[in-house]
């Protein structure tokens, strides 16, 4: 299928964007080569400071095939914000919608128009306290597994030197580099035609991001750690710890400094 023509507000957003982004940062974009001239494809990316999206993006347009990312159906409404999400082909998430599938329907249609689908797969700014991709949603695996378009794995560093993670000034000098490495497509053949069950999504979701972590590893020249983080599974041995600390005072309370009973 022939892809979309990039359109006026997508070029009136890079006149308001790159020039900034050229000033601000260095480039270091590789893997361009892995980017469909064709057809509609996802691109799966990790997320470590809030102005990656522009920063990636502007790599993506000057390969000819602009990302569209997914934001809240609310976004699309009335008024200035309403048209630029609008006339820039941005995707709306359904996130009201109580079938999964349905929440991603204007994804699954873009992706069937031809265009690029970019997602966030962690869907927020990542917790390693190393910056590595942590675990992340099965939108992206539901998506390309009902269309069965290529999912090219992203991994970007660099950007979160000059703004880190929930960082409210960003660090200029010296002045940043903007390191990109687009890879060969995810093979999730494994995983198509069979029951989307929530094992399975999260199984390919695994593959996704193990991609997007191998290209991480390229960019930075060291090993990920061998897991995922995980907030969920951090947050319950937090709880864990906090439990046994106060389980613990409670005890010393109750013996006493030197091990004796209270009496």
């Amino acid at each position: 299928m022939p892809r979309r023509r990039i359109g006026f507000w997508y070029r009136f957003a890079a006149v308001l964007c790159k020039p900034p982004l050229v000033i601000l940062i260095k480039r270091d974009w590789r893997g361009t080569e892995h980017i469909p001239a064709e057809g509609g494809f996802i691109t799966a990316v990790n997320h470590n400071s809030h102005l990656d999206p522009f920063a990636y993006a502007h790599y993506q347009y000057n390969t000819g095939r602009v990302p569209r990312f997914l934001a809240k159906s609310g976004l699309f409404g009335k008024g200035f914000v309403g048209a630029a999400m609008r006339g820039t082909g941005q995707i709306p998430v359904y996130r009201e919608s109580t079938d999964a599938l349905s929440a991603f329907r204007a994804a699954i249609e873009a992706v069937e128009r031809g265009e690029c689908v970019a997602f966030y797969p962690e869907g927020t700014l990542t917790r390693d306290p190393d910056g590595w991709p942590m675990t992340a949603k099965t939108g992206a695996a539901r998506v390309a597994l009902q269309t069965k378009c290529p999912v090219i794995p992203v991994a970007q560093w660099g950007v979160n030197e000059l703004l880190p993670p929930y960082a409210r000034k960003p660090d200029l000098l010296p002045r940043k580099t903007h390191h990109v490495l687009a890879g060969p497509p995810v093979d999730l053949s494994p995983f198509y035609d069979r029951e989307m069950t929530p094992e399975l999504l999260k199984e390919a979701t695994d593959v996704i991001m193990a991609a997007v972590t191998r290209q991480l590893e390229e960019i930075r020249g060291e090993k990920a750690p061998d897991r995922l983080y995980d907030p969920r599974r951090e947050r319950n041995e937090q709880r864990r710890r906090t439990q046994a600390q106060t389980s613990h005072g409670r005890s010393q309370a109750r013996t006493g400094p030197k091990g004796e009973n209270s009496k």
